[in-house]
């Protein structure tokens, strides 16, 4: 059966009068919803005038986990993420048309795992990790106008790194009425860990300090807390999110006619 350990923070970071991020998750009750529903995490980090970027966040991580917590029996979740996207961009942008509200956004990234594989889904520039034997790799690619200069080859990804347009979303939750969410599904092993982040980390940490500080700590709090502390370090510019997810075992599982059956 699939085992997890988790660990999650935010922080508000050293210049920020508040934290404009937002963390949630909703895990299993029983050994059959394991199977059924399996566990499920996400993160926003909102942008709006006037706090409204909290505002935003909080909306996005409310309607995703209070849609998870209704799925159907057995739903798949490559289907399901999706869904929940649209729902926490909806929650937004319905927010946003408000006569007091003014207009609010949010990046979004969400992980759903159940029985051999993690789905993940995601607008915008928070990020999803996999550590998987001490190597880190970036499994999002964020939404930002640098990143879409370097796919059409007007930059390098050397120059999108510290060019302005890094901090310049393509897309965000909020924005109209629908929102295109890439979503992709990876086989996970035990002893995987899956890392999900916002900007305020990754915008100031580079990878391999990222991976030196997660195979530097066995234990997922410390981990946690040592990456915040490294975007602090450097500068503590933006609110800090981090949520760690360690496969401790899995249950390997076919599909025949899109219904799951045990592999021996």
């Amino acid at each position: 059966m699939l085992d997890l350990e988790f660990a999650e923070q935010t922080d508000q970071g050293l210049t920020r009068d508040h934290n404009e991020d937002a963390v949630a998750h909703v895990l299993p009750a029983s050994p059959q919803q394991v199977q059924s529903q399996g566990w499920f995490f996400c993160m926003a980090d909102g942008m709006g005038a006037h706090q409204q970027g909290e505002v935003a966040s909080r909306l996005a991580v409310e309607a995703a986990t209070n849609g998870f917590r209704n799925i159907p029996k057995g739903v798949m979740h490559v289907s399901l993420l999706p869904r929940l996207v649209q729902a926490a961009n909806a929650a937004i942008y319905d927010a946003g048309q408000s006569q007091d509200a003014g207009r609010m956004g949010s990046t979004f990234v969400a992980c759903a795992l159940r029985f051999d594989s993690a789905v993940v889904s995601h607008v915008g520039d928070s990020r999803c990790y996999l550590l998987r034997e001490g190597k880190l790799t970036q499994l999002t690619h964020d939404h930002t106008m640098a990143n879409e200069q370097v796919r059409l080859g007007i930059l390098s990804a050397a120059d999108a790194g510290s060019g302005e347009g890094r901090h310049i979303l393509t897309r965000a939750l909020g924005q109209e009425l629908f929102v295109a969410a890439d979503t992709i599904t990876v086989n996970i092993l035990p002893g995987d860990t899956l890392f999900l982040c916002t900007d305020g980390l990754h915008g100031y940490v580079p990878d391999d300090r990222l991976q030196y500080l997660l195979n530097g700590h066995a234990n997922l709090d410390d981990a946690a807390t040592a990456l915040i502390a490294a975007a602090n370090q450097a500068g503590g510019h933006d609110n800090i999110s981090v949520q760690l997810i360690r496969v401790r075992s899995v249950e390997r599982m076919g599909l025949y006619r899109g219904r799951p059956y045990r592999l021996l």
